[in-house]
């Protein structure tokens, strides 16, 4: 559609984008930064109508990269998911990834520490769970292990269970014990570190009475 421009319009709805008209029709759209380059009377060739789309779509993309990174820090797989699902195609997605490391907006050992230490704060797992949880994620093998290698299980549990288990403290030992050892399975935790964490609250009930 190679042509002349004829008209360069805000759009209403979004001040931040520009229509740009050639020989009187719509042609594309493009942000208010990249029109500033243009100007009516200017003659453009289908090359560079081409070029203008193909990088008005890389900034469409990363764009939406940035504000899905804005709710949280996300792994390089959940940004490629969530890329791929609003249709961008992968050389787009590439190219979006690509400028997200260099910038640094993207890490996956930080997220990989993010999401470890958001688990322990808020909803303490095993490491199992964990594992399978950074998995979904995306992030590499490697990361993962290395994320958890000095996680301490034992606490983790204690804290996953500390000012829960009062709530069975009219149960019997072994039937307190269980209940314990289920909640803390639940959450991931291996047999070893369940009943653990079932002797440390129960000894820590009786103390308190």
């Amino acid at each position: 559609m190679a042509g002349m421009i004829t008209a360069l319009q805000i759009q209403k709805r979004n001040k931040e984008r520009v229509n740009v008209f050639i020989d009187g029709q719509f042609a594309l759209a493009l942000t208010a930064i990249a029109a500033a380059s243009l100007r009516k009377g200017q003659l453009l060739s289908d090359a560079e109508i081409e070029r203008l789309k193909a990088d008005d779509e890389l900034d469409k993309a990363y764009n939406s990269a940035v504000r899905y990174l804005g709710y949280r820090p996300r792994s390089q797989a959940e940004i490629e998911r969530n890329l791929r699902d609003k249709g961008y195609a992968p050389e787009v997605t590439e190219h979006v990834i690509a400028r997200l490391r260099q910038e640094q907006y993207l890490d996956d050992e930080a997220f990989a520490q993010f999401w470890l230490e958001n688990r322990e704060r808020f909803r303490p797992r095993g490491r199992q769970a964990l594992r399978y949880e950074m998995k979904q994620k995306g992030l590499d093998p490697a990361v993962i292990e290395s994320t958890l290698a000095d996680l301490d299980e034992d606490e983790s549990a204690w804290s996953a269970i500390e000012g829960k288990f009062y709530r069975w403290k009219s149960l019997e030992e072994q039937e307190f014990k269980q209940k314990v050892m289920a909640f803390l399975s639940r959450r991931g935790f291996n047999y070893e570190t369940a009943s653990g964490a079932a002797n440390r609250a129960w000894a820590s009930l009786n103390e308190s009475e």
